[in-house]
């Protein structure tokens, strides 16, 4: 005999059960217990959200005998045990999507009018209603409108859009929401707990992601996880089974973006799939997280605290400060065609690799502005010329100021030429000025500049020799000083100016098409940003 389904054996067989629709429990327990239950409810929300799990809760202790309607359901009367077991006659339970046609709901509404066999109400479970025709939904309005004092109806819908307003105007409306990670590893290690079963937080939290939300999701992939009484669920078997990569994958191969490491980045990802890791997995995994950083960039941390740890938003944070907002649109696009790609060649790992390459293009690709020219040569000279012509080392200093003396480099004299060194990076190699861009200056000691980066492999790839003796050639052209670099890791709180001030002049450039025309193609620079307080 076939063992029952976690999910099936684990419903919610009282409302306080219910996890994560405690604006739901609440109105309804409160409507039992002061007598005042609805003729018409409708349920909508996502999948495995509690939608009919609450709806039979709700026919349960409409019935239940026990005196105390506050208590309802008692899961000891003979009402409620026979709901539980599946044999109570006046609840009566209908999918929507193999009974569509206008005849199905005819013969409905012609035995609408016998009374109870049982209970007090006779209580209607229509799921999936949004599957009903036309004429289906016709014939249906009439009865909710004007039921039977013994009828209730429970319609429930995945799509609430495709449900007629004529509907919707005669039932009372309940919105589920997806359940919040934390909710849902919660109730697996319980689950695992009175199972006898032995798991790792980080594979519960893994299941938690792959449910997107869904509580019926995560238990049924909890149900295929789990092997015997005797083993332990790790996160590497998890992974192995769901076709998953690492979460450090998705964040390294976040950091090659940013820094246009493309060999880097090739690597991580065929190196995942060569463990096990499904490519469109991965390219939704990727989906997942840029999203979490774009939350974070735009509306701040609190807007993923539902969805990840607290040890997990750290990474989000630093990538969300150091990728610019129209890249990381960019990105996040074309990781989602790549995730939707449902083509299935003999190089199933083509979409991913694409969307990274395309990634690393966009972002290290694009034009930058210059900055301000002089007076005299301000937009009359063309935007091709001016990127095509090698600057001289006054012209990279961006102003007339005679370089500093040796052994006399203050920070601030570091920060107002910093804009000229990372355009001189670029034009010699895009990786160290991606690298120089994802740190900051903190201070200067003797003739060495020290930069503060947001890990230690950032830091590891500024002192490489090839890395510095690029950065060290560049300070002496720009500076005209024998400057030295060094890098440290750590978290950075402030942001050299030059680089936060280029970062807002490519978000104004990326966002208002009327800048951009005049940066890009008539050779205008932008000069000052000044906000309007009003």
């Amino acid at each position: 005999m076939a063992s029952q389904a976690l999910y099936s054996k684990w419903r919610p067989m009282a409302f306080e059960d219910v996890v994560g629709q405690e604006h739901v429990t609440y109105t309804l327990r409160n409507a039992l217990a002061s007598g005042r239950l609805g003729h018409a409810y409708l349920f909508s929300g996502p999948r495995g959200t509690g939608k009919t799990t609450m709806a039979r809760l709700l026919a349960k202790a409409a019935n239940c005998q026990y005196p105390d309607p506050a208590a309802r359901p008692c899961n000891t009367c003979d009402h409620c045990l026979a709901v539980n077991e599946g044999r109570y006659l006046d609840l009566i339970e209908i999918d929507a999507a193999s009974h569509t046609s206008v005849d199905d709901v005819r013969e409905l509404r012609d035995r609408i009018a016998f009374a109870p066999n049982e209970g007090q109400y006779k209580v209607y479970i229509v799921d999936e209603v949004h599957r009903f025709s036309g004429a289906a939904f016709d014939a249906l309005l009439k009865t909710i409108e004007e039921p039977p004092a013994h009828a209730i109806f429970v319609l429930a819908t995945t799509e609430i859009h495709k449900v007629p307003q004529t509907i919707l105007s005669r039932c009372q409306r309940f919105d589920f929401r997806r359940i919040p990670l934390h909710q849902i590893v919660e109730r697996l290690a319980m689950i695992l707990e009175y199972e006898g079963i032995m798991a790792e937080q980080a594979a519960l939290e893994l299941v938690a992601r792959q449910a997107t939300g869904s509580l019926r999701d995560a238990i049924s992939l909890l149900d295929q996880l789990i092997t015997g009484q005797d083993e332990v669920l790790t996160l590497e078997l998890a992974q192995a089974i769901l076709g998953t990569t690492t979460d450090q994958s998705v964040r390294d191969l976040t950091s090659a973006i940013l820094m246009g490491d493309t060999g880097w980045g090739l690597d991580i990802i065929n190196r995942a799939l060569e463990e096990g890791s499904d490519p469109r997995q991965f390219a939704r995994q990727m989906v997942d997280y840029l999203r979490l950083v774009m939350l974070v960039q735009t509306g701040g941390p609190e807007l993923a605290t539902t969805t990840i740890t607290e040890d997990e938003l750290v990474f989000v944070e630093q990538h969300a400060e150091q990728f610019p907002r129209s890249a990381l649109l960019q990105t996040l696009r074309s990781f989602n065609e790549a995730a939707n790609d449902q083509r299935t060649g003999w190089q199933p790992q083509l979409p991913l690799e694409i969307a990274f390459i395309e990634s690393v293009d966009k972002l290290h690709a694009a034009p930058q502005p210059e900055p301000p020219p002089a007076p005299a040569q301000s937009s009359q000279r063309p935007a091709r010329e001016r990127r095509e012509a090698p600057p001289a080392p006054d012209e990279q200093a961006g102003d007339s100021e005679p370089p500093p003396q040796p052994g006399s480099i203050t920070t601030a004299q570091v920060q107002e030429r910093w804009r000229s060194v990372l355009k001189t990076c670029r034009s010699v190699d895009k990786v160290v000025e991606a690298l120089l861009n994802s740190g900051s200056i903190v201070g200067v000691e003797g003739n060495a500049i020290i930069l503060q980066m947001p890990s230690d492999m950032l830091r590891d790839k500024i002192e490489h020799d090839q890395n510095r003796q690029i950065i060290e050639s560049v300070l002496q052209q720009v500076y005209g000083l024998p400057l030295t670099v060094r890098a440290r890791a750590g978290s950075s709180v402030s942001v050299q100016s030059g680089n936060q001030r280029s970062r807002e002049i490519d978000d104004i450039v990326a966002s208002d098409p009327l800048v951009s025309f005049m940066v890009n193609e008539l050779g205008g620079s932008i000069k000052r940003i000044e906000s309007n307080e009003e």
